[in-house]
């Protein structure tokens, strides 16, 4: 869900700058088909390139973050998500990530070390 959202709002954002997919991924240093994946809420790829995104579209990471209706403040409001909520899902998936990253890592020299 969040990925969806958070891939939702930069699409509106790059509209708003009549930018096409490929000059925000230019922008961002990214491949278009990486910037569409994350326009499309598909995996967390956004996560990697929070500050650029916030960077080049000159938002802050909350304003990414939060869901429309929720004002800064009003914490755990019916109307979305809150904040809290929104920051401990970042960071979970952020953790995930990076233990999946560590997993591959280990997996590889594993590998490397059997063909030595």
């Amino acid at each position: 869900m969040l990925s969806k959202t958070i891939g939702s709002k930069l699409f509106e954002l790059r509209k708003q700058k009549s930018w096409s997919q490929e000059q925000t991924a230019d922008y961002l240093c990214i491949s278009r088909s990486a910037y569409q994946r994350i326009e499309t809420g598909e995996g967390f790829s956004w996560a990697n390139n929070l500050e650029k995104i916030c960077e080049v579209f000159e938002i802050q990471p909350e304003e990414l973050l939060k869901s429309s209706n929720l004002v800064i403040g009003n914490i755990g409001t019916n109307h979305g998500i809150g904040y809290a909520e929104v920051v401990n899902q970042l960071s979970d998936k952020l953790i995930e990530q990076f233990e999946q990253r560590l997993k591959e890592k280990d997996e590889l020299i594993n590998l490397l070390k059997q063909k030595s």
